[in-house]
């Protein structure tokens, strides 16, 4: 009987797209924590539905290949979908992060990908879902708003919750002040429950029954 002891093995990266549709910001610092060593992935896609958007530059610059479909150029959701899907799949992508993507998911990629879709989203959700969520938080008068981090599902930002943080509102705040503080906040709580997440989906990955390796 052998008594040598398998040392733990560094999980293999996941391969990860980024999902985006204005000027990249999460995208960004997503990129940024790749780079510093903060979240072990590969970003190997960004995929935009607006083919002007200014994030596709920032790609572009940073080496990040992409991939830019208008839906209006489909004959339907589904049609859309398939052909990121394709990209995808080419890419071995096997984890999404929207960021700032316009957009709602449809059954052909959360079946494609299922609880392996996340978003972040500016506000403490179930509060101020939807569009404008930093505005209807200080319209509403709150004196608390902040950032969620949740698994997408079929609903509009109301998949299981993952993370989030508060952002306090304060009495003479503009809208740009908070908007900055909540941008602040989201570049600091996305990667670090990203970076969570895909050490968790590596090693699930990389799990194997028949041997003893275990990764970290």
């Amino acid at each position: 009987m052998s008594n040598v002891s398998h040392a733990p093995i560094r999980c293999e990266p996941q391969n990860i797209a980024v999902f985006a549709s204005g000027n990249g910001s999460n995208f960004l610092a997503i990129h940024r924590a790749i780079q510093s060593g903060q979240l072990h992935a590969n970003l190997v896609l960004l995929v935009c539905d607006k083919p002007s958007a200014p994030v596709i530059h920032k790609a572009e610059i940073l080496g990040v290949p992409t991939l830019a479909l208008s839906p209006k150029d489909f004959p339907d959701k589904a049609a859309y979908e398939q052909a990121i899907l394709k990209a995808l799949s080419e890419k071995k992508v096997t984890f999404i992060a929207l960021a700032g993507y316009m957009r709602l998911i449809g059954p052909t990629l959360l079946q494609a990908y299922p609880n392996r879709i996340v978003n972040i989203h500016p506000s403490l959700l179930p509060a101020f879902p939807g569009r404008d969520a930093i505005k209807q938080a200080m319209e509403a008068g709150v004196k608390v708003t902040g950032v969620t981090v949740h698994v997408v599902d079929e609903s509009l930002d109301n998949g299981p919750i993952i993370a989030q943080e508060p952002v306090a509102v304060f009495d003479n705040d503009s809208l740009e002040e908070l908007e900055a503080r909540i941008h602040e906040t989201e570049h600091d709580l996305y990667p670090k429950t990203l970076a969570q997440l895909l050490n968790h989906f590596a090693k699930e990955t990389s799990h194997d029954k028949t041997s003893s390796h275990q990764c970290i």
